[in-house]
């Protein structure tokens, strides 16, 4: 193949952990449905030597990096969970390839589809039948006492703030926009983007947050403090956690599960929206409701809805409050 060829192949980015048997089946089945369409299936280097240690024939697919730069990449395909796909953004961070979850775990929030629609959701990345829908991330920097950055990174869930040591506590000072608000001391500070806000921020009892509200959740841990709720502020504004130096211990940055940084009494986190979002691969747009309940597995029985009186959802026209044309006035 001439380096023309080469430029004009399309390569997509398969991403998937050895570690399960049906795992490693589906990324061969994908490699395979990939090349069968004339695409380039690339894996990445700890990928591609998990599955071949585990006995399967991939050894010549191509390692991004090094045979494909990520600059190349037109699509991620993930085979896995949440962690997986945290993973792949994180892999095509410098590149502009979105990124498709095929669930093969249990929640998989992010994921845009299950296992069993796994041929389904390949014809159509082939296709090019997919919606790229942008997800707010969040630039992180720590800086040290001289207010020098010495720690850079980024989040699309969330930068927590933790205690390192079991037994210590955090003391903390929250500030907004250069400002402070308050301080505690806490087990940690989880901030949160809206696709965060099912995960982490979730089980620390912060709000649920809809992607398509661009914002900011701030919810401390196990503090001791009457005014330690959680707090919801805009993309436009900074938020950041100091260890203060009184502390006795020290404590620790996480990005996404992923990525970390120990942080000594007087270091400074500070977080805001990155000007870099994250893309995911929409095969089937719809409801963040219905994504809610369907992975929550919510109680909806009873629900009566606006189509139970006119069997049609109502069409409100834009600046006005009128029912439609012929169907009695009901309220969304």
């Amino acid at each position: 193949m001439n380096n023309a060829d080469a430029r004009a192949e399309r390569s997509i980015l398969v991403v998937a952990h050895a570690h399960r048997a049906d795992t490693v089946a589906s990324a061969e089945r994908v490699v395979t449905a990939l090349r069968t369409a004339g695409a380039r299936p690339v894996l990445a280097p700890d990928d591609k030597l998990e599955l071949v240690e585990a006995g399967s024939p991939l050894g010549d697919v191509a390692v991004l990096g090094v045979d494909v730069p990520v600059s190349q990449i037109e699509l991620a395909i993930v085979l896995g969970g949440d962690g997986t796909i945290l993973r792949a953004a994180e892999l095509v961070r410098d590149g502009v390839a979105p990124v498709l979850g095929i669930n093969m775990g249990h929640v998989g929030f992010l994921a845009e589809t299950e296992r069993d629609d796994m041929d389904e959701a390949v014809r159509r990345v082939i296709a090019r039948e997919y919606e790229v829908e942008e997800r707010m991330a969040l630039q992180v920097r720590v800086k040290d006492t001289g207010d020098s950055v010495i720690y850079e990174t980024w989040a699309l869930n969330e930068a927590t703030v933790e205690k390192a040591s079991r037994e210590r506590m955090l003391e903390v000072v929250v500030e907004i926009d250069g400002r402070p608000l308050s301080t505690f001391g806490c087990d940690g500070m989880v901030v949160s983007t809206p696709t965060g806000s099912t995960a982490y921020n979730f089980s620390a009892g912060g709000p649920v947050i809809w992607p398509t509200v661009e914002a900011i959740s701030v919810v401390p841990l196990s503090a001791h403090a009457l005014f330690a709720k959680p707090l919801v502020v805009g993309p436009e504004h900074a938020v950041a956690i100091e260890v203060l130096e009184r502390t006795n211990g020290t404590g620790i940055l996480w990005c996404d599960g992923r990525r970390s940084h120990d942080l000594p009494p007087g270091a400074r986190v500070v977080m805001r929206r990155s000007d870099r979002p994250v893309r995911l691969a929409r095969l089937h747009p719809a409801q963040f409701t219905d994504r809610l309940v369907r992975k929550f597995r919510l109680p909806v029985e009873g629900w009566r809805g606006p189509a139970a009186i006119t069997g049609v959802l109502p069409v409100r026209t834009a600046g006005t409050d009128a029912a439609p044309s012929g169907g009695p006035e009901e309220s969304l």
